[in-house]
């Protein structure tokens, strides 16, 4: 299925497998009322022709890396997971700062535009290494626009996690890691192939920040609980699909080796969105 295929600006991340023998945030400030983004949400998938490959020498990416060796799968996929742990490390150390720092946690509260100007600074990060191809692939530029992006959007977490109790914050974190951890051994060894589902869950995303948008202006409990569920489950889903992608193997669609950063981006915020959702269920729960 072409149109499932992920391609941006600067460079097709995602390439198709190779037959037998021969491809990401903002959150308003309201609890529970955050529409998530991906960065398949910038741009639609297009088709491309059987057999596309966008590495080649003239383009300044690798060309002749096979996705299928052992030995390069696995050192990609360790470097993608040591990025996601050090950004989740550093989203949970400024989540556990606010939330046991009573000041910390007032200034936050009294400062709503260093929301917004966390806000831009993330939505910039992230166009940046979506749609510059180049600028993603080379060091040390992607981790200076990862790490800037990992920042902001912890900062937004931050924020966000600064109108919950502490009980809340714990309880959603527990689950996100239960359910993150199940996800990722589901998508490691179940025969389904997710990969083919691009085209469907772009226009899953793009209708659920349609129903955040409307859900803004129709604030209630159960309104609350619905937009938070569907997207808990969204983005589920979209984890096990960019692990996948990331696999590789038997999959239709694979990352390349050079698109670690973009990689680890996808996971990184597929792991929060599902968290900031779970958090609005627990939140609007208890109200």
């Amino acid at each position: 299925m072409q149109s499932d295929q992920q391609q941006f600006f600067g460079g097709a991340p995602y390439q198709q497998q190779q037959p037998a023998g021969g491809y990401n945030v903002g959150f308003a400030p309201q609890p529970g009322m955050q529409p998530g983004f991906h960065p398949s949400a910038f741009v639609p998938p297009p088709a491309e022709p059987a057999g596309y490959s966008p590495y080649d020498p003239e383009s300044g990416t690798a060309k002749g890396f096979d996705f299928n060796d052992q030995s390069i799968r696995r050192g990609f996929i360790r470097k993608v997971y040591s990025i996601l742990t050090v950004q989740l490390s550093i989203t949970f150390v400024f989540v556990a700062w606010v939330l046991n720092h009573k000041p910390t946690r007032l200034w936050v509260q009294q400062h709503p535009g260093m929301y917004w100007i966390a806000f831009v600074v993330m939505i910039g990060a992230l166009i940046a290494i979506a749609c510059c191809g180049d600028l993603r692939r080379k060091a040390p530029m992607n981790f200076a626009f990862l790490g800037l992006f990992t920042f902001a959007e912890s900062f937004l977490v931050c924020v966000i996690t600064a109108n919950y109790n502490s009980s809340e914050v714990m309880l959603a974190f527990g689950i996100t890691a239960a359910v993150c951890l199940g996800l990722t051994l589901f998508a490691f060894q179940t025969k389904w192939d997710f990969t083919m589902m691009g085209g469907i869950l772009f226009v899953a995303v793009l209708i659920l920040m349609l129903f955040g948008i409307i859900a803004m202006f129709f604030p209630g409990k159960t309104i609350t609980i619905v937009y938070a569920s569907a997207g808990a489950l969204l983005f589920s889903i979209y984890l096990v699909y960019d692990t996948q992608i990331m696999l590789g193997g038997d999959h239709k669609y694979s990352i390349s080796p050079e698109e670690y950063v973009f990689a680890a981006l996808n996971l990184y915020l597929d792991v929060i969105n599902i968290f900031l959702h779970i958090l609005s269920i627990i939140g609007a729960s208890r109200n």
